[in-house]
Protein backbone atom coordinates (compact mmCIF):
# COMPACT_ATOMS: atom_id res chain seq x y z
CA UNK A 1 0.00 0.00 0.00
CA UNK A 2 0.99 3.26 -0.77
CA UNK A 3 -0.16 6.69 0.91
CA UNK A 4 -0.05 10.00 -0.75
CA UNK A 5 1.27 13.36 1.12
CA UNK A 6 -0.82 16.46 -0.10
CA UNK A 7 0.95 19.83 -0.10
CA UNK A 8 -0.82 23.16 1.67
CA UNK A 9 -2.04 24.08 -1.73
CA UNK A 10 -3.82 21.05 -2.33
CA UNK A 11 -1.67 19.62 -4.82
CA UNK A 12 0.20 16.29 -4.55
CA UNK A 13 3.71 16.76 -2.88
CA UNK A 14 5.64 14.18 -5.58
CA UNK A 15 6.63 12.22 -2.59
CA UNK A 16 5.43 8.36 -1.97
CA UNK A 17 5.47 6.39 0.89
CA UNK A 18 5.42 2.78 1.02
CA UNK A 19 4.72 0.42 4.12
CA UNK A 20 8.01 -1.43 3.93
CA UNK A 21 9.62 0.36 6.52
CA UNK A 22 11.61 2.45 4.40
CA UNK A 23 12.01 6.41 5.15
CA UNK A 24 9.64 7.91 3.08
CA UNK A 25 12.87 10.10 1.93
CA UNK A 26 15.77 10.68 3.48
CA UNK A 27 14.89 11.81 6.80
CA UNK A 28 11.78 10.77 8.69
CA UNK A 29 8.46 13.18 7.95
CA UNK A 30 7.99 15.27 10.95
CA UNK A 31 4.96 16.18 12.27
CA UNK A 32 4.66 18.63 14.79
CA UNK A 33 0.91 19.13 17.34
CA UNK A 34 1.30 22.66 18.21
CA UNK A 35 -1.13 24.95 19.84
CA UNK A 36 -0.27 27.45 22.35
CA UNK A 37 -3.80 26.98 23.97
CA UNK A 38 -4.02 23.97 26.60
CA UNK A 39 -6.82 21.48 26.44
CA UNK A 40 -7.22 21.04 22.89
CA UNK A 41 -6.41 17.58 22.38
CA UNK A 42 -2.91 17.85 21.49
CA UNK A 43 -1.54 14.92 23.34
CA UNK A 44 -4.88 12.71 22.10
CA UNK A 45 -4.66 13.29 18.84
CA UNK A 46 -0.46 12.56 18.52
CA UNK A 47 -1.18 9.64 19.81
CA UNK A 48 -3.98 8.11 17.65
CA UNK A 49 -1.78 9.75 15.07
CA UNK A 50 1.50 7.50 16.07
CA UNK A 51 -0.44 4.04 16.98
CA UNK A 52 -2.33 5.02 13.60
CA UNK A 53 1.00 5.04 11.53
CA UNK A 54 2.67 2.24 13.47
CA UNK A 55 -0.55 -0.13 12.32
CA UNK A 56 0.40 1.28 8.59
CA UNK A 57 4.09 -0.54 8.57
CA UNK A 58 6.09 2.60 9.85
CA UNK A 59 8.65 2.94 12.24
CA UNK A 60 7.23 6.33 14.47
CA UNK A 61 9.48 8.26 16.81
CA UNK A 62 7.46 10.75 19.31
CA UNK A 63 9.24 14.25 21.28
CA UNK A 64 7.52 15.13 23.99
CA UNK A 65 7.80 18.89 24.28
CA UNK A 66 5.78 19.41 27.02
CA UNK A 67 8.14 17.62 29.06
CA UNK A 68 7.20 19.15 32.59
CA UNK A 69 2.83 18.46 32.13
CA UNK A 70 4.14 14.86 29.61
CA UNK A 71 0.56 13.78 29.20
CA UNK A 72 1.95 12.15 26.11
CA UNK A 73 5.00 10.63 28.18
CA UNK A 74 2.48 9.18 30.35
CA UNK A 75 0.19 8.69 27.80
CA UNK A 76 2.97 5.87 26.32
CA UNK A 77 4.36 5.30 29.94
CA UNK A 78 0.67 3.95 30.32
CA UNK A 79 1.37 1.92 27.03
CA UNK A 80 3.64 -0.04 28.20
CA UNK A 81 2.20 -0.56 31.51
CA UNK A 82 -0.86 -1.95 29.98
CA UNK A 83 1.15 -4.06 27.55
CA UNK A 84 3.49 -5.72 30.61
CA UNK A 85 0.26 -6.54 32.57
CA UNK A 86 -2.34 -8.29 29.73
CA UNK A 87 1.25 -9.63 28.57
CA UNK A 88 0.44 -7.99 24.82
CA UNK A 89 2.90 -6.36 22.33
CA UNK A 90 0.76 -3.48 20.90
CA UNK A 91 3.40 -0.88 19.08
CA UNK A 92 5.09 1.78 21.23
CA UNK A 93 7.29 4.62 19.52
CA UNK A 94 10.93 5.19 20.59
CA UNK A 95 9.39 7.97 23.07
CA UNK A 96 11.70 10.82 24.62
CA UNK A 97 10.64 14.12 26.82
CA UNK A 98 12.86 16.88 26.26
CA UNK A 99 12.66 19.03 29.60
CA UNK A 100 13.33 22.88 29.49
CA UNK A 101 16.15 23.97 30.58
CA UNK A 102 17.29 24.54 34.33
CA UNK A 103 20.11 26.80 33.78
CA UNK A 104 19.92 30.22 35.24
CA UNK A 105 21.34 32.39 32.43
CA UNK A 106 18.87 32.48 29.39
CA UNK A 107 21.65 32.77 26.67
CA UNK A 108 23.01 29.30 28.11
CA UNK A 109 19.35 27.80 28.48
CA UNK A 110 18.27 28.09 25.16
CA UNK A 111 21.95 26.56 23.65
CA UNK A 112 20.94 23.65 26.25
CA UNK A 113 17.51 23.00 24.98
CA UNK A 114 18.70 23.41 21.67
CA UNK A 115 21.88 20.86 21.81
CA UNK A 116 18.95 18.35 23.46
CA UNK A 117 16.50 18.38 21.18
CA UNK A 118 18.63 18.71 17.88
CA UNK A 119 20.39 15.97 19.67
CA UNK A 120 16.91 13.65 20.06
CA UNK A 121 15.78 14.98 17.05
CA UNK A 122 18.83 14.16 14.94
CA UNK A 123 18.50 10.60 15.84
CA UNK A 124 15.03 10.11 15.23
CA UNK A 125 14.99 11.73 11.79
CA UNK A 126 17.45 8.89 10.32
CA UNK A 127 16.35 5.85 12.36
CA UNK A 128 12.37 6.74 11.88
CA UNK A 129 10.28 7.64 9.16
CA UNK A 130 7.93 9.53 11.03
CA UNK A 131 8.46 11.41 14.31
CA UNK A 132 5.60 12.73 15.80
CA UNK A 133 6.38 15.99 18.31
CA UNK A 134 4.05 16.95 21.15
CA UNK A 135 4.00 20.59 22.00
CA UNK A 136 3.51 22.76 24.75
CA UNK A 137 -0.12 25.00 25.13
CA UNK A 138 1.92 28.10 25.83
CA UNK A 139 5.27 29.74 23.75
CA UNK A 140 8.89 29.23 24.79
CA UNK A 141 12.37 28.64 22.79
CA UNK A 142 11.63 24.64 22.55
CA UNK A 143 8.05 25.11 21.15
CA UNK A 144 9.43 27.31 18.04
CA UNK A 145 12.44 25.23 17.74
CA UNK A 146 10.27 22.36 16.86
CA UNK A 147 7.09 24.32 14.99
CA UNK A 148 10.41 25.40 12.56
CA UNK A 149 11.26 21.92 11.99
CA UNK A 150 7.72 20.86 11.09
CA UNK A 151 6.88 18.98 7.70
CA UNK A 152 3.30 18.86 8.80
CA UNK A 153 1.87 20.90 11.62
CA UNK A 154 -1.92 20.12 12.78
CA UNK A 155 -3.14 22.71 15.70
CA UNK A 156 -6.23 21.42 17.06
CA UNK A 157 -8.32 24.10 18.28
CA UNK A 158 -12.26 23.40 20.44
CA UNK A 159 -14.88 24.32 18.64
CA UNK A 160 -15.13 27.65 19.91
CA UNK A 161 -14.36 31.18 19.94
CA UNK A 162 -12.09 31.02 22.79
CA UNK A 163 -9.89 28.58 20.93
CA UNK A 164 -10.33 30.72 17.64
CA UNK A 165 -8.91 33.99 19.01
CA UNK A 166 -5.53 32.21 18.64
CA UNK A 167 -5.82 32.22 14.98
CA UNK A 168 -7.23 35.33 14.18
CA UNK A 169 -9.19 38.46 15.55
CA UNK A 170 -12.51 38.34 15.34
CA UNK A 171 -15.31 41.31 14.97
CA UNK A 172 -17.89 40.35 17.91
CA UNK A 173 -20.89 42.13 15.86
CA UNK A 174 -19.90 41.11 11.88
CA UNK A 175 -17.71 38.24 12.71
CA UNK A 176 -15.06 39.95 10.15
CA UNK A 177 -11.63 38.77 10.41
CA UNK A 178 -9.61 41.95 11.23
CA UNK A 179 -6.60 40.16 11.07
CA UNK A 180 -4.01 37.25 12.39
CA UNK A 181 -3.72 36.85 16.35
CA UNK A 182 -0.22 35.60 18.26
CA UNK A 183 0.02 32.00 17.52
CA UNK A 184 -0.73 32.10 13.89
CA UNK A 185 2.18 34.71 13.93
CA UNK A 186 4.40 32.52 15.23
CA UNK A 187 3.66 29.88 12.34
CA UNK A 188 4.13 32.46 9.80
CA UNK A 189 7.91 33.04 11.76
CA UNK A 190 8.33 29.27 11.89
CA UNK A 191 7.43 29.38 7.99
CA UNK A 192 10.34 31.70 7.44
CA UNK A 193 12.36 30.14 9.48
CA UNK A 194 11.86 26.87 7.91
CA UNK A 195 12.35 28.32 4.82
CA UNK A 196 15.42 29.90 5.64
CA UNK A 197 16.70 26.51 7.16
CA UNK A 198 16.69 24.25 4.15
CA UNK A 199 14.02 26.08 2.05
CA UNK A 200 11.08 23.54 3.00
CA UNK A 201 7.97 24.21 3.34
CA UNK A 202 4.96 23.59 6.05
CA UNK A 203 2.04 22.13 5.90
CA UNK A 204 -0.16 23.53 8.60
CA UNK A 205 -3.65 22.16 9.14
CA UNK A 206 -6.24 22.88 11.93
CA UNK A 207 -8.49 20.66 12.66
CA UNK A 208 -11.45 21.71 14.67
CA UNK A 209 -11.48 19.44 17.95
CA UNK A 210 -14.51 18.33 20.45
CA UNK A 211 -16.76 18.76 17.95
CA UNK A 212 -20.73 19.24 19.29
CA UNK A 213 -22.67 16.50 17.99
CA UNK A 214 -25.24 19.19 17.43
CA UNK A 215 -26.08 21.48 14.65
CA UNK A 216 -26.01 24.75 16.13
CA UNK A 217 -25.24 28.03 14.89
CA UNK A 218 -22.09 28.69 17.14
CA UNK A 219 -20.81 25.21 15.27
CA UNK A 220 -22.07 27.07 11.79
CA UNK A 221 -20.33 30.30 12.23
CA UNK A 222 -16.82 28.83 13.32
CA UNK A 223 -17.28 26.90 10.30
CA UNK A 224 -17.87 29.37 8.10
CA UNK A 225 -14.85 31.17 9.92
CA UNK A 226 -12.41 28.85 9.33
CA UNK A 227 -12.99 28.24 5.93
CA UNK A 228 -12.66 32.22 4.92
CA UNK A 229 -9.32 32.09 7.54
CA UNK A 230 -7.46 28.97 5.82
CA UNK A 231 -7.28 31.38 2.60
CA UNK A 232 -5.85 34.16 4.38
CA UNK A 233 -3.13 32.41 6.64
CA UNK A 234 -2.97 29.84 4.45
CA UNK A 235 -3.60 25.93 5.91
CA UNK A 236 -5.90 23.65 5.28
CA UNK A 237 -8.95 22.89 7.52
CA UNK A 238 -9.83 19.02 8.67
CA UNK A 239 -12.37 17.56 10.71
CA UNK A 240 -11.27 16.72 13.81
CA UNK A 241 -12.69 14.41 17.17
CA UNK A 242 -15.87 14.68 18.72
CA UNK A 243 -16.62 14.92 22.10
CA UNK A 244 -16.30 11.65 23.51
CA UNK A 245 -15.78 10.38 26.81
CA UNK A 246 -14.08 7.19 24.89
CA UNK A 247 -10.73 9.16 24.33
CA UNK A 248 -10.44 10.29 27.74
CA UNK A 249 -11.12 7.12 29.16
CA UNK A 250 -8.36 5.05 27.15
CA UNK A 251 -5.58 7.36 27.89
CA UNK A 252 -5.04 5.32 31.75
CA UNK A 253 -4.76 2.42 29.93
CA UNK A 254 -2.18 4.12 26.89
CA UNK A 255 -4.75 2.92 24.09
CA UNK A 256 -6.55 4.30 21.43
CA UNK A 257 -9.94 3.51 19.19
CA UNK A 258 -7.29 1.58 17.19
CA UNK A 259 -6.21 -0.92 19.31
CA UNK A 260 -10.00 -2.08 20.39
CA UNK A 261 -9.75 -4.81 17.78
CA UNK A 262 -6.55 -5.95 18.79
CA UNK A 263 -7.01 -9.54 20.73
CA UNK A 264 -6.75 -9.47 24.74
CA UNK A 265 -7.44 -5.94 25.12
CA UNK A 266 -10.53 -6.54 26.75
CA UNK A 267 -12.85 -3.73 25.54
CA UNK A 268 -15.74 -3.96 23.62
CA UNK A 269 -16.42 -2.48 20.18
CA UNK A 270 -19.77 -0.27 20.35
CA UNK A 271 -21.56 2.06 17.68
CA UNK A 272 -19.67 5.20 19.37
CA UNK A 273 -15.74 3.52 19.22
CA UNK A 274 -16.37 2.95 15.32
CA UNK A 275 -17.96 6.35 14.83
CA UNK A 276 -14.91 7.67 16.17
CA UNK A 277 -12.62 5.46 14.27
CA UNK A 278 -13.83 6.85 11.55
CA UNK A 279 -12.82 10.55 13.01
CA UNK A 280 -9.20 9.39 12.57
CA UNK A 281 -9.89 8.00 9.42
CA UNK A 282 -10.79 11.06 8.14
CA UNK A 283 -8.14 13.15 9.59
CA UNK A 284 -5.52 10.79 8.57
CA UNK A 285 -7.04 11.23 4.68
CA UNK A 286 -6.93 15.11 4.98
CA UNK A 287 -3.28 14.84 6.03
CA UNK A 288 -2.55 12.70 3.27
CA UNK A 289 -2.27 9.25 3.86
CA UNK A 290 -4.94 7.77 1.39
CA UNK A 291 -3.72 4.77 0.04
CA UNK A 292 -3.77 3.09 -3.16
CA UNK A 293 -6.93 2.49 -5.38
CA UNK A 294 -8.53 -0.49 -3.97
CA UNK A 295 -7.18 -0.61 -0.66
CA UNK A 296 -8.15 1.10 2.54
CA UNK A 297 -6.15 2.23 5.51
CA UNK A 298 -5.76 -0.59 7.90
CA UNK A 299 -7.06 0.90 10.87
Amino acid sequence: MTVQQTGADGDSAGQQMATDKQPPSNRAHVIVIGNEKGGSGKSTTAMHLIVSLMKMGFTVGSLDIDARQGTLTRYVENRNAFNEKKGLSLPVPDHRPIYRSELPDANEAKLDERERFTSALGEMVVGCNFVVMDCPGSDNYLSRLAHACADTLITPINDSFIDLDMLARIDPDTLDIKGPSIYAEMVWDARKRRAGIDGGTIDWIVMRNRLSHLDARNKRDIAEIVEKLAGRIRFRPAPGFGERVIYRELFLKGLTLLDLREKGVGIPMSMSHMAARQEVRSLLEVIGFKPADGEELPI
